[in-house]
This record gives C-alpha cells, structure tokens and sequence, in this order.
C-alpha cells in the first residue's frame, strides 16, 4: 500500500523522518532537502558506498595517482577538504605525510576518522567544518585535495564557487588544487535510473536517478532495507553534473590558473555493481598564482588589552571551608597570572573588587578588547550570581570569553540539564525530586543512590554520607545538607553508578573550530575500600580527608563508549549554548554504560583542575590551554564581525 503525500506539507523537510518509506514519487527533484549533505553522511553511507570508501586498495591506487600528479612531498601541508572518514588523508599519513589535516561537515565521519586515526596512531588534524567558510588563514596549505566526488552537493552553484574562492584564500602562492569528481557529461547520458543491489548479506539498496529540471544535477533516491527488519531509510539527494569545460570556468573564476585534466577514473569494487557517481571521475589540477597575503595593520596597540574579572578574595565564599579565600586560592590565582604573563600579544588587567566592578567597566570600556571572564565564584562570590557577571558584559557590550548567562541558568539547575539531555536521548542515572521543604517523599526504586543539591558547584553539599544504601541513611543525608550545609532549595537522589568516573573537555565552538580534550578518570586505587568511590567536597576542600589523595589519569576505554561520551558532550555543548569552553561529567553504570552527570560551563580554570589536566594529556601545557580559550574568543568576536 502506498501513500499519497501531499509535497507541500513537508517542503525542506527530512522526508525520512516522517515515513519509513515514501512509495512511488512522480518527482524526485520535490523531495531533496537543500541541505541534504547534512543528513545523507552516516552509517547508512558507510555501507551503501562501503565497496568503494572503505576498500583500502582502491584508497591506495587513487593515492598512487594524486601523489603522481601533483609530485608530492612529504613536507608539504595537505588539507583534505570533504574528507569524510577520513581515508585518503590517512593514507597520506601512512605513508610518511606528517602535515595533513581533514575537514568535513559530517559530524559522524569526523569522528570515525579520529577513532581511525588513534587506532592506527597515525598523525592526522581532524576537524568538523564547511567547506564555504573555512576555519583557516590565509596561504595555510601547499595543496589542497577534494576527492572521491566530493565537490557539487549544494543547491547554487554559487555555493561551489565559495568553495573553490576559500581554496584559493587558504593556499600558498604557487599552491596546487587537485580535484576528482563525476564526469557529468558521461552520467548525464549514461546513469542508470534505476537499480538495487546488497550491500551485505542482511541489506540491499534500491535507487531511482532522474534528471533535475534544469538538466543539470542528477536526483538520486536510496531506499535501504533490511532482510528482516524492512526498510529502514528512504533518503535523497542531488549531486551537480560538471562537463570539463563547465568545471573549468569555475576555476578559473574562482582565481585559479593552469587548469590541467588528468584523465578519468573508475573504482574497481569487489561488489561491481551499481557505481552510480562514483562510476567515471575526472581529475582536475590548477595552480594558485597570487601574492602572499598581507598582514593586516591596525591602528590598536600590537598586544591585547584583555581584562581578567575573578571572585573578591576580600569577601566571603561560603563553598570554601572556612569561607574565606586561602593560601591555596591566592597560590593558584598567582599560577594562573604566571601562565597568562607568559603568553606574548597580551595585557592583561584584573579586576577583582566586586564592589566598583560596574564603574570599572565603564571606566575601560572602549579601551580594552574583550574580559577574561574567571568569575566562577559568582558575582559577590554567591554562586548562583555567577550568569550576573556575563549578564553585565552584555549589557555594556563589552565581549567575554565562556558561557553566556542563559548557559549558566540552565546548567545551574542539575535537574533541568538532566530533562534537557533525556530530551535528546542522552543516557541519565535514574533520579527522584526533592522539593524546598519536602518531608514526605517516595523512596527511589533504586540502592545505592547519592544525594545531592540540585543547585551549586564545586560540589557543594556532597560528601562520602551523600551515598545511601537505605531509606534512613537517605533521610539522614538529605537533614545533613539541609542542617550542616545551610542548603534550602531542591534536592536530586540519583542511582549511584559505580563504573568508571569520567569527564571530559571541549575547548573552541562546535561546529567549526573545537578541540575535544582526551578523556580523564578519576583514580580511587588509593581510597580505602569501605568509602564510596566520589569526587565530592571532601576532595577538593579537605586535605586531611582520604579522598584528598584521588588521582586523575587517562581513561581507558572501548572505542564505542568514547564515542558516546563525545559525541554526547558535542550536543550538548551546542544545546546547552555553551562557549569557548565547557567539561562534562559522566559515570559508567556496572554494565560499562557511560551516563552524563552534568554539564560544566566555563569549569574551573586553576592550573591543577581536571581541565588543565585533561589539556595535559592531549599535550597542551596551562598557557597553551589558556591561549587556546583566548583564541576561540577572538574566533567568536571575529565572526560576529564579519
């Protein structure tokens, strides 16, 4: 049974996510998203083109050819623009090319290029991007590569020409493009319009091609199915048809000179049946003749005037043990000053007087770049007045590194973060609500569980008698951080995990310019056995407490549970409107199931933090983990700019 669909209901919608499958379509051309590339790059790709993307001696031989081509050496700095999975540019890697990096759009192919590249330890700079707005300078690479028909997805052709404008942009005087893509004049005359195939011994594909109106893109629609299951996706999309004079012209607008064709390609796939836009590629060289670009000269001072806004260590914090700021805060303040003082271009001012913080403001505003924003004290060093801080940068329209203040209120409240990420099908721990007040309440389902506030940081209120194995140690914790805590406002009772204890670090702006930190565990080797293994109040305020000595140390962990953890954080990093940089906390459940715990914008900041160390193991020391929030500042005023 078909269904009759009525287009214009669901015009520049994922028609997949309405039916499983549509049925006959009298046009396919109505039913191509404008952004489909958004959406086709999965695993579904991954099989449907496996016997070509991920058949290494065809990726072999189509790098026997290019580096041919182009004479190349190992020395040169390659980008592979659209790289997908990554697959030509590690086998550059593996080869001896120790200065290429990969862009594509796909979240999801980024990173199975990076679990690619860590599994074989090859030395490759992945990063998520458009190819319309590239997230390098000027004369960065010798060549840049778009390969296996990566080039004419987008609905204008002025979009290609973008494209083709960034690549001259982001070349070296005298650098090389090397392009192979569909020979359109071949498939215009030749494509098949329809056809199926298996992918494997459980999934076959059928496909229907058409022409579009302007006879200058070909539609393609896959229906992909599973022997058991049905279909499981009807998806489609519209790759432009350049004829080698058409793809010339391009060039040549977009700057680039010497057009030479290399002749065509053709895959030889073990499957060797329908090779549909992969079939017959051309190979396009062009040389970019152009001056170096100049470096822009400003009229400001050459270093950075950047203001630097902390807690008052003249007022009090009630986090702090004896509510006052210690010699360890002001060691800490005078290491992070040490490592900022180490950072050329800069002039750093910091104000700490909460007092004549606004009139400050004023005073400088206009006179400085944009404020370093270390305030995660909060405004009078009262934690939930940490979003006023950012609040009063808006308002005075002076720019700052982290976390706006809507960020902050909804990662404030653990609970909302909790609804947010079950929202996005992001595992969560089982949790009841405890209300202001509540003195009769159902017992959770579930023992151990850790009690908690639901408002606050530095984990505040959570000590080792937070874990309850029972209805009455749960009522005695809950008095505790009422009594002894002074806490009034709502309480979370969260099944306790008892796997590994993670977190993990982004610093930059998904979706273009961000770098994921390796993933750090705690170590409780040392914690006497009888304690909960928890890294609470008593581990960051309390050095005569055995969880003083708690280690942090690289996780180790399957590649599947990495991936969820970051593709998890990215998410949410984007959600949640984190900035510039953000960590997140997650357990392993006993089953070796990752589940989030919360969610940390601007996080602590102090050279001996889970932050810094996590930096550390990706081979940043403090100043550089520093400079790289500074940079993602600047990248974000940057782009507000333009």
């Amino acid at each position: 049974m078909t269904k009759n669909v009525n287009i214009s209901n669901i015009k520049n919608k994922n028609v997949d996510d309405l039916f499983p499958c549509l049925g006959p379509v009298s046009n396919l051309e109505d039913y191509v998203r404008k952004d489909w590339w958004n959406h086709l790059f999965n695993s579904y790709y991954l099989k449907t083109d496996g016997d070509v993307v991920n058949d290494e001696e065809i990726t072999s031989r189509e790098i026997d050819i290019y580096t041919k081509i182009l004479n190349l050496e190992s020395n040169k700095k390659i980008l592979d623009l659209c790289c997908g999975h990554g697959r030509h540019s590690l086998e550059l890697a593996k080869r001896g090319f120790n200065r290429v990096e990969g862009l594509d759009k796909s979240r999801f192919l980024i990173q199975e290029a990076k679990k690619t590249a860590r599994n074989k330890n090859l030395s490759v700079k992945f990063r998520e991007g458009d190819a319309r707005i590239l997230p390098y300078p000027p004369d960065s690479f010798d060549v840049v590569m778009i390969l296996g028909n990566s080039f004419g997805y987008f609905d204008s052709i002025q979009d290609d020409l973008k494209v083709l404008k960034e690549v001259f942009r982001v070349l070296k005087p005298w650098g090389h493009i090397l392009i192979d893509l569909t020979d359109g004049e071949y498939l215009k005359n030749n494509y098949q319009p329809r056809s199926w195939e298996w992918i494997d011994r459980e999934h076959y594909v059928c496909r229907e091609r058409s022409l579009s109106l302007d006879k200058q893109r070909l539609i393609s629609r896959e229906v992909i199915s599973h022997v058991n299951d049905g279909v499981l996706v009807d998806q489609f999309y519209a790759e432009r048809l350049y004829s080698e004079k058409k793809i010339q012209e391009l060039l040549v607008n977009a700057g680039l000179s010497d057009v030479l064709f290399h002749g065509t390609l053709t895959p030889n796939s073990r499957r060797n049946q329908d090779l549909g836009m992969m079939e017959k590629r051309l190979i396009i060289s062009a040389l970019v003749k152009k001056q170096w670009t100049p470096i822009k000269k400003t009229i400001k001072s050459a270093e950075k005037k950047v203001v630097v806004i902390m807690g008052d260590p003249n007022k009090p914090d009630v986090l702090k043990p004896a509510h006052i700021f210690d010699d360890d805060d002001f060691y800490t303040i005078d290491q992070l000053k040490d490592a900022l003082r180490s950072i050329k271009g800069y002039q750093f001012i910091y104000l700490t007087n909460h007092d004549s913080l606004i009139s400050d403001l004023i005073k400088i505003n206009g006179n400085i770049d944009y404020v370093l924003n270390l305030c995660d004290e909060g405004y009078y060093n009262t934690a939930r007045n940490e979003l006023h801080v950012p609040a009063l940068l808006d308002i005075l329209h002076i720019p700052y590194t982290g976390a706006g203040p809507q960020c902050l209120a909804f990662c404030y409240d653990k609970s909302l973060v909790r609804g947010i990420a079950k929202e996005m099908d992001i595992p969560v721990p089982e949790a009841i609500f405890i209300r202001p007040g509540d003195k009769a309440f159902d017992l959770p389902l579930y023992f151990p569980a850790i009690v908690k506030p639901n408002f606050g940081d530095s984990s505040f209120g959570i000590t080792q008698r937070c874990v309850v194995y029972n209805g009455e140690e749960l009522i005695d914790a809950i008095n505790e951080i009422r009594g002894k805590f002074g806490y009034d406002q709502s309480i979370i009772v969260e099944q306790f995990l008892t796997g590994k204890d993670l977190t993990v670090g982004i610093i930059g702006n998904p979706p273009n310019q961000y770098r994921i930190l390796p993933i750090s565990e705690d170590d409780y080797s040392d914690l006497p056995p009888e304690l909960p293994k928890i890294c609470g109040y008593e581990a960051k305020w309390l050095p005569d407490s055995p969880y003083w000595n708690i280690k942090s140390i690289p996780a180790i962990l399957p590649d599947k549970t990495r991936e969820i953890i970051e593709s998890c954080s990215l998410k949410l990093f984007e959600r949640l409107e984190c900035k510039d940089y953000a960590r997140f906390d997650w357990r392993l459940d006993g089953e070796g199931n990752p589940k989030l715990l919360e969610v940390n914008p601007n996080p602590g900041w102090c050279w001996d933090g889970h932050l810094a160390k996590m930096a550390k193991y990706g081979g940043l020391t403090y100043q550089e983990m520093l400079k790289e929030i500074l940079i993602a500042t600047e990248n974000s005023i940057n782009d507000k700019l333009i």
